[in-house]
């Protein structure tokens, strides 16, 4: 038998998610400033994190993120000023463009990925390896489409 879930309101879960995500974009922001590099506001750290998991066109990531072309392509003009991404012709669509990390911007990422890894341990020193492994397991398991409930609580989607 499963103990109780120890979260009263299930629609409560949505806090501590964007709490975590928070936690550790606030975390390597501060670090990454601390380290002598340029401040990211979030939706350019969410473009940048795109890029770096080898997203590659605006339009991807608009549609991965659920926003306009537009407001990405605003947010990716910001990090070109900032001297970390480049443009490039997509040569599977002749009006297209593919992201390209600049030297900084490889310079960076290599920076943001040691701090992704010091936080983890230190994430796992303050919560534990166990309660660590089985946040772990929750959010990489297969969780399926996203469902969508009609007006009558039955699943639709």
């Amino acid at each position: 038998m499963e103990p109780p879930l120890k979260i009263a309101d299930p629609a409560y879960l949505i806090i501590p998610l964007l709490q975590g995500w928070e936690w550790f974009d606030d975390g390597l922001q501060h670090s990454l400033r601390q380290r002598g590099w340029t401040e990211l506001t979030r939706p350019e750290s969410m473009v940048m994190i795109h890029v770096i998991l080898g997203m590659r066109r605006p339009t991807e990531i608009a549609r991965s993120l659920g926003l306009t072309r537009q407001a990405i392509h605003r947010t990716i003009g910001i990090i070109r000023e900032k001297g970390l991404f480049v443009l490039l012709p997509d040569p599977d669509d002749g009006r297209g463009s593919l992201i390209g990390l600049t030297e900084v911007g490889e310079a960076m990422r290599t920076d943001a990925q040691h701090i992704v890894r010091l936080m983890f341990a230190e994430l796992v020193r303050r919560i534990g390896e166990k309660r660590m492994n089985g946040l772990i397991d929750a959010l990489t398991a297969e969780w399926g489409a996203s469902p969508a409930f009609g007006k009558d609580d039955r699943l639709i989607r």
